[in-house]
């Protein structure tokens, strides 16, 4: 096949872009018709879980086993928010923020160790809040977890309608994804990108790698908070599930199975993970045998995950 020049390429790639984007509109806008509402908002929740993952691990270079820490610690404080009447887009920043308060110490600490040594303490800050979690019962409910979590309505949004609540989670969704983008192709982006490529030479050339890194991490928690506020607001419960380390480890999945460091693999990393387990927890194939094979085939023949495969696909071609 005879290969476009340069410049048609070059004037190609934004309306192919535009493309995909209008494509993946039209495909959640038209999710909860083929599913159930519900698991349609899990996977707008989910993968905006798994953006903001893969925002320190795709474009910092940054493995965290930790993440439940800020998902579940949002969840809590969305819960508590709605529970004492501040409305839903209210509660939603508030568990934002203190996901964001909290990656303060455990970023200014972890983030200065590398590889494995970072995994590690994250994953050691998580099992912390897990171990608060479980004591503080007054605020978390424990082991029960807190049920029957109100969402009050907004004027015009009755969000009894689980259509309603999936659409407006989908504005929040489109929000933090407009911001991942953005910071993504922003010149901060780039240098963040270049530290993870190469932090020696980034920091010859005059940039702090710490700083970078740091950054991308308060983003990500940020981010990874808004996200457990949606579940909370999909499902009215909270269990203490979301701070436990296995939650940490689905994220990983879901990231790697879509994609990482690309703008939509992580949400379809999600879609798949979830769809799969809504399907085999109504048949009689063990749910976790069939999720890890899944898996194991993806990180074997598909290294870049699905989204970055068929990328590389339409590259050659």
């Amino acid at each position: 096949m005879t290969a476009l020049p340069t410049t048609a390429r070059t004037a190609a790639r934004p309306r192919a872009r535009l493309g995909w984007l209008l494509l993946g509109a039209a495909l959640l806008l038209a999710l909860p018709h083929f599913v159930y509402p519900v698991l349609a908002l899990d996977i707008l929740a989910w993968g905006l879980f798994a953006v903001a993952f893969d925002l320190l691990f795709g474009y910092a270079g940054l493995l965290s086993f930790g993440h439940a820490a800020f998902w579940g610690t949002s969840a809590y404080v969305t819960a508590y928010a709605l529970s004492h009447g501040l409305n839903v887009p209210v509660s939603l920043l508030a568990g934002a923020a203190s996901a964001l308060l909290l990656a303060v110490p455990i970023g200014f600490l972890s983030v200065r160790s590398y590889g494995i040594y970072f995994s590690m303490i994250t994953l050691a800050f998580a099992q912390m809040v897990s171990f608060v979690a479980l004591q503080l019962t007054d605020f978390t409910g424990g082991e029960n977890g807190l049920q029957g979590i109100p969402h009050p309505n907004l004027p015009g949004l009755n969000f009894d309608s689980n259509l309603v609540r999936y659409y407006f989670a989908l504005l929040v969704f489109a929000a933090g994804m407009a911001a991942a983008y953005r910071l993504v192709h922003s010149p901060f982006g780039r240098v963040t990108q270049a530290v993870r490529d190469n932090e020696v030479r980034a920091q010859s050339v005059g940039y702090a790698p710490f700083r970078y890194k740091f950054t991308a991490f308060l983003v990500s928690a940020a981010l990874a908070g808004l996200a457990g506020g949606l579940t909370v607001f999909g499902h009215g419960v909270v269990s203490l599930e979301v701070v436990n380390w296995r939650t940490s480890g689905e994220v990983v999945i879901m990231t790697l199975l879509g994609g990482t460091a690309t703008a939509f693999g992580p949400l379809i990393g999600a879609g798949l993970v979830l769809l799969l387990r809504d399907y085999l927890s109504t048949s009689n194939f063990p749910v976790g045998i069939v999720t890890g094979l899944v898996f194991v085939l993806v990180v074997l023949f598909f290294r870049a995950g699905v989204i970055g495969t068929v990328q590389n696909l339409l590259r050659r071609r």
